[in-house]
């Protein structure tokens, strides 16, 4: 068992510039390239301070590289030197574009944080309401050494932000980063030696980091047999396990203690089962209480894999989905019956790299289209694939089915279609970026497809359905407002059966990320068929009676709080002052008391 502990940790202190002109992303891992310049007045945060070392670790961190015998230390020397000497200059000789810029991703509230301790007894005005027992927690990118080149806002170090909710309106609050192989490394040797996958990997300079990468794990001064990823940005809690993802590994197990510390326990196979990466956003059925996953792959075939396990975490189907080439695959969907997964235009090509360029690429000519097929499904001949023009959906919210008036099954997607697809990763001054709530609908009989922008001109990303609703149709989505992009200034609840808008707006100078949905009504599980009933969810006076959770920043003030919002009326009803700044992340999850009973 791995301590979330950093006393022992030694790095050099982590300096950020406040750019007048900050425009980073914001993401999902919130992410969004942005299209305007941001006011010039920024947060004056104070810089990011390592913590102080203390004389006995509670911890041992593996590898040591004063274990190193004498051949292996000139080696290590020697690359050092390459290093320095060579590939540095190289980087240095181009200059960076804003999306893997450390001076514009790492500005402002953007800014890298050391962890925090539990501070309970935080100040809270209005009422936390009852179904909100437990702990909301917040996954985000929060780099541990400055970066020596380049750097995009997803190549952070994973650091959950947590507030436990207790009856008496009492609250506390506490950040851990999340222990992973690659972090527990770097600290023992006291600076970056992982390439960071987009700030770095791109160009000759990328191949040649890449190169210097594989040269010190043959050496042995670095392990990569345990994976080498940040687990920076979702969060799922599955069969008694907290589980923080990236796509680039497995899940890191985090327990959430008695006091509402954290603490990593490792990195998460499902019990040897699977030996491969899991993308961040995989889904929980809210009916069967399994979990769906993909991983993909960016060089070897099958490009694509689907993964589901049953309520005890047992893996009860594997298959391979067959893709052309590989597909960046941030996020997919479910229904009642199907899995919905995207195979869009936004594609790796690690030859771009030789080329000077970036692995991640827009291919126009290449078809958008939607794999649909039964959870029944065992060799992935059955899935069903239905063109979607001029489509690049990074997030999606929820999918169900439908019958159309003639007979036809439909299944209807509703995501956060995004243009330029690639702006995420690769800067593009000439088109302002677009992130619209779309309505996608596919015919499962004429393979045709339909697609309606439900708000047009609004720019909504990071958010949520109830999910306990997840592949039922729901009424209402709850996402953030990208607007003043990148910085999200409040929450949008929209109304997918009339199209009416109600907005909560955080005030002047303030800003937060994604909503998450808490419903008042939790599942209940059937002992009977270890099912979950629907709890009357489909009952459409109940299933906007939830709260949405989020951090929000006072950049005037330099403050943070979480603010609770009841869904219903878009108002906020309590919020709860924190003692130290959150900074803008990705993806959140509510675990309720009852499950905290239930942890393994």
């Amino acid at each position: 068992m791995q301590s979330s502990n950093l006393h022992s940790f030694t790095p050099k202190p982590f300096s950020y510039h406040q750019n007048p002109n900050f425009s980073p992303f914001i993401s999902s891992k919130i992410l969004i390239n942005p299209s305007r310049i941001l006011p010039k007045k920024t947060t004056k945060t104070p810089p990011f301070r390592a913590p102080k070392p203390k004389p006995k670790p509670k911890t041992r961190l593996n590898p040591a590289h004063h274990d190193l015998n004498p051949i292996q230390k000139l080696a290590a020397s020697l690359l050092d030197t390459i290093e320095t000497s060579l590939i540095a200059p190289m980087e240095k000789a181009h200059k960076l574009p804003e999306t893997v810029d450390p001076t514009v991703q790492l500005s402002g509230n953007f800014a890298p944080v050391p962890e925090f301790p539990v501070q309970s007894g935080l100040e809270v005005t209005g009422q936390i309401p009852e179904c909100l027992r437990g702990v909301y927690l917040r996954n985000g990118a929060n780099p541990l050494f400055a970066p020596s080149g380049g750097h995009h806002l997803f190549d952070g170090d994973g650091m959950i932000h947590a507030v436990k909710l207790e009856a008496g309106n009492r609250a506390s609050y506490s950040c851990r980063y999340t222990r992973t192989n690659r972090l527990n490394q770097e600290a023992k040797l006291g600076r970056s030696v992982f390439p960071k996958p987009i700030g770095e990997l791109h160009g000759h300079s990328g191949l040649a980091r890449l190169a210097l990468y594989l040269a010190r794990a043959g050496i042995g001064l670095i392990d990569t047999s345990k994976g080498s990823g940040v687990a920076n940005a979702g969060l799922v809690y599955f069969n008694g396990r907290l589980l923080a993802m990236s796509e680039d590994d497995l899940p890191y197990q985090v327990k959430i203690n008695g006091d509402g510390d954290l603490e990593t326990i490792g990195r998460f196979d499902f019990d040897d089962q699977i030996c491969c990466p899991m993308i961040a956003h995989p889904k929980l059925d809210p009916v069967t209480g399994e979990l769906h996953a993909l991983s993909y792959d960016v060089v070897k075939k099958p490009y694509l894999k689907y993964f589901r396990f049953d309520t005890c975490g047992r893996m009860t189907r594997e298959m391979g989905i067959k893709l052309d080439q590989p597909t960046m695959i941030h996020d997919f969907a479910i229904t009642k019956n199907h899995v919905v997964v995207p195979d869009h235009q936004v594609v790796f090509k690690l030859s771009e790299m030789i080329r000077g360029g970036s692995p991640v690429i827009h291919d126009p000519n290449k078809s958008a289209r939607f794999g649909i097929f039964l959870k029944t499904e065992v060799s992935g001949s059955g899935i069903q694939w239905v063109d979607v023009a001029n489509c690049f959906c990074f997030h999606l919210w929820n999918a169900w089915e439908e019958i159309s008036s003639n007979g036809e099954k439909i299944v209807v997607v509703i995501g956060s279609c995004m243009n330029p697809p690639d702006s995420i990763f690769n800067e593009n001054r000439a088109e302002p970026i677009r992130s619209e709530l779309t309505e996608i609908r596919l015919n499962m009989v004429t393979r045709e497809s339909s697609q309606r922008v439900i708000l047009p001109g609004v720019n909504l990303e990071a958010g949520q359905v109830n999910r306990e609703l997840l592949g039922q149709k729901t009424r209402y989505v709850y996402l953030a407002i990208a607007e003043p992009w990148p910085r999200c200034s409040g929450i949008a609840k929209v109304d997918l059966e009339t199209g009416d808008v109600s907005r909560h707006v955080y005030g002047t100078g303030r800003f937060g990320g994604e909503p998450y949905y808490v419903a008042e009504k939790k599942r209940i599980k059937n002992n009977n068929n270890n099912n979950y009933n629907d709890n009357d969810n489909n009952n459409n006076d109940d299933i906007d009676n939830g709260y949405l959770v989020g951090f929000v920043r006072n950049e005037n003030e330099e403050k943070s709080e979480l603010v609770i919002v009841k869904a219903s009326n878009m108002k906020e009803v309590a919020s709860v002052k924190l003692p130290s700044r959150v900074p803008y992340g990705f993806h959140g999850t509510f675990v309720s008391d009852q499950d905290l009973l239930e942890q393994v």
